[in-house]
């Protein structure tokens, strides 16, 4: 199963590193230095290095299940997103965080069903918990999809509950106040896009408000 990447690499090797080996030297000497970060899902299909195509040292680059932030909750717990917001806008200083969504996440689409089977179980608090982490953790989500109306289900309350959880997650974002006061200095701005796969279109968070637009190409 591994060998496709083994291959891949010998590619990389010779067709990349090999042709522009000054470019990782310089990588390599002046450290990286990215001016955008992306906070993006875990999921395959979504990779933005390619979506956006970078190359090494542009994007520094946080994936998790569901592209969430949590709140701002310094204590001793593991906080791998936010040690990457951190170290992005304290110690890279970068001018950029997207949050980037997407069409057909699954995990905000286990969210969806997890509150649905409550509803249907009327808040009824012995359901299985099949989980041990990602329950917890896309629950991040939870204030969001709330907004949705789940007794019209259909494939743009979907979409909805993907865009809302993106803006909550904007909402968290600035909780952290190191970012807060970062975007008061006008030396950070934020983002929010939801990639829609089958049409390869770019939807982009309208400030202030829960709605999305098109971003015209």
């Amino acid at each position: 199963m591994v060998k496709p990447l083994l291959d891949g690499f010998k590619i990389f090797r010779k067709d990349f590193f090999a042709k522009d080996k000054d470019f990782f030297n310089r990588l390599i000497k002046r450290g990286q230095k990215p001016k955008i970060m992306v906070i993006s899902c875990s999921d395959s299909r979504v990779d933005p290095a390619i979506l956006f195509g970078t190359r090494p040292g542009e994007l520094f680059v946080v994936r998790n299940v569901a592209n969430l932030v949590p709140p701002y909750a310094p204590d001793d717990g593991y906080h791998g997103v936010s040690a990457a917001i951190e170290f992005a806008v304290r110690d890279l200083l970068v001018d950029h965080i997207i949050v980037l969504g997407h069409a057909y996440c699954g995990g905000i689409c286990a969210l969806c069903d997890d509150y649905k089977l409550e509803i249907t179980q009327n808040n009824k608090s012995d359901k299985n918990v099949t989980r041990e982490f990602i329950n917890s953790w896309i629950n991040i989500s939870r204030p969001a999809i709330m907004k949705v109306d789940f007794s019209n289900w259909s494939e743009l309350s979907r979409s909805q509950a993907e865009q809302l959880s993106i803006v909550n997650s904007l909402t968290n974002l600035m909780t952290f106040p190191w970012v807060l006061e970062a975007m008061n200095k006008k030396k950070l701005l934020i983002h929010g896009w939801w990639f829609d796969m089958e049409n390869a279109e770019l939807w982009s968070n309208d400030k202030g408000k829960e709605s999305f637009s098109k971003l015209m190409l």
